[in-house]
């Protein structure tokens, strides 16, 4: 039995040094860091380390030695010196009101001022900022180190508000420009958060920061690398395997395929989701642990608001420029999807500088299309947790009809004010619900708007699908056999069924399916 302790939830780095609690060293890479520049960005998914970083800069800028015993930077650092450490934490604020990011600016400069004093001209945020900086250095002699963590999340809350958004805006922008314009006072600052918002926000005049969120040599500086993974934990994987009474080759290819394949940067190294991995071994079990915390739901009001076709997620194609910048009036909700860590890079075209996204691994895959459900079905008739269930086992007991009533009341009482367009609407629906089935049944499908061509398999039917929209039932049955759909399966053993459906635009719904 294994007696690592685990550092779930575990953010502060003194906590996890003291308490003895697991760490894999990535203090190479922080000295690195430090000795080769002085401004940095990270950006990185949630519950991804980026705290637990931020948290071992400060314990290393304020010298203490005695927390690094045994890590790479014990010998690397020769000084410790001692430095004054500006550390503000915008996570802990529900930023809903143009008050809230004041108050929680405030509360940071006044516990600031009450060590290094106040100056009476300094009537604003920014300058009152600045003077605490000036101050720091003077009174200490050894530049000020400035540590923001999730420096976005005022304006991420705010994302489908543009006034609140705008004002937020207004008072980052100077606030964070303290870190160019005191420049001669500064060793050392680093924001990390979830997002990089560029062009008229809050990023466009820092341009003095080092974004290392695409930079493969920090690749792994949050995270976990599949080196690390079995540099630290293979007597572990072989309990946990044997936990789940499986071959250990084949373990490690389902852990990988649960946890790994994040790609900050193309054709780097596949990265492991360090939340959902450490609580995995915890418990010895596999689960969606990083989607149970919790998914944003303005991931999801972003995708409705701009009428996104989801079928495209699995294979979108974008720019660095885009994926770098999130432009906060931008009608393109790809960068904050990626950003948010539910899509990653999955292939780079360098010719033309192309990015292929897709989901990084099964559990945010269906997590993510999970969570989506509620939001595009009708909300009544999703609301119990064994409806995709229900659609498996009809699938596999060959109850089409019973099939298609379920799917029916996804599409039923649907307000006119929430389908701006109904064929996109149908689309994403049975996009979502093919998907949920697909984890559970052998599911192949290409899709194109209007249509979609699918074929369910199970170890007694095979399904040949042909959807319509303001067809008939008739003609897409009559497509199924004149292009020859169902010609690979017919010298199966299991029952053929080919079925033609039609959606109605007056209905909203689908209309009639036949079956032959």
């Amino acid at each position: 039995m294994s007696n690592k302790i685990y550092p779930i939830g575990i953010q502060n780095f003194e906590k996890l040094r003291l308490g003895g609690y697991f760490y894999i060293d990535k203090t190479a890479l922080i000295y690195k860091m430090v000795k080769t520049g002085s401004y940095y960005f990270l950006s990185r998914p949630r519950r991804f380390g980026k705290s637990l970083l931020i948290s071992t800069l400060e314990a290393y800028f304020q010298g203490k030695k005695e927390l690094f015993e045994g890590l790479a930077v014990e010998k690397l650092e020769k000084e410790w010196k001692k430095h004054p450490i500006l550390h503000i934490d915008l996570n802990i604020g529900k930023y809903d009101t143009p008050d809230s990011l004041d108050s929680i600016l405030n509360k940071a400069l006044t516990d600031w001022e009450a060590i290094y004093g106040t100056g009476a001209a300094e009537t604003t945020l920014a300058l009152r900022f600045a003077g605490i900086v000036k101050r720091a250095y003077e009174q200490t002699g050894e530049r000020v180190v400035i540590l923001v963590d999730e420096y976005d999340k005022p304006m991420l809350q705010a994302i489908n508000n543009e006034a609140l958004q705008g004002h937020f805006r207004d008072t980052l922008k100077p606030f964070y420009g303290v870190l160019k314009t005191m420049d001669g006072c500064i060793r050392f600052g680093m924001l990390t958060g979830v997002t990089k918002f560029g062009k008229v926000s809050v990023f466009s005049d820092l341009n003095n920061l080092d974004d290392i969120s695409m930079w493969d040599e920090y690749v792994d500086l949050c995270g976990i690398s599949e080196k690390e993974l079995y540099d630290n934990l293979t007597p572990e994987i072989h309990e946990f395997a044997a936990a789940q009474k499986m071959r250990y080759e084949d373990f490690c290819i389902e852990l990988r395929k649960r946890y790994d394949g994040y790609h900050f940067v193309e054709n780097s190294i596949g990265i492991y989701n360090p939340f959902s991995l450490l609580n995995a071994f915890k418990r010895n079990k596999f689960g969606n642990y990083w989607f149970e915390t919790g998914t944003p739901t303005y991931l999801v009001e972003l995708l409705k608001k701009h009428h996104y076709d989801l079928e495209r997620m699995a294979h979108e194609e974008t720019s660095a420029d885009v994926l770098n910048s999130i432009d906060s009036s931008s009608t393109d909700p790809i960068p904050v999807i990626y950003q948010s860590g539910y899509l990653t890079i999955k292939d780079y075209d360098p010719r033309f500088g192309v990015y292929r996204l897709g989901f990084p691994n099964l559990e945010v895959e269906e997590g993510f299309i999970k969570f989506l459900l509620p939001f595009y079905a009708n909300p009544n008739a999703v609301q119990s947790p064994f409806e995709i269930q229900n659609f498996v086992s009809e699938v596999e007991v060959g109850d089409y009809n019973a099939f298609f009533r379920r799917l029916q009341s996804f599409f039923a009482d649907t307000s006119y004010e929430l389908i701006r367009d109904l064929e996109l609407h149908y689309q994403n629906v049975l996009f979502i619900v093919f998907k949920l089935v697909g984890f559970y049944v052998n599911v192949e499908y290409h899709t194109s708007r209007g249509r979609v061509d699918l074929v369910l398999q199970t170890d007694k039917f095979i399904y040949v699908m042909e959807f319509k929209l303001d067809g008939t039932a008739e003609e897409a049955l009559k497509q199924i056999n004149e292009k020859q759909y169902a010609l690979p399966f017919e010298s199966d053993s299991r029952k053929l069924f080919r079925m033609g459906v039609n959606f109605s635009s007056e209905t909203r719904n689908i209309e009639k399916w036949i079956v032959e």
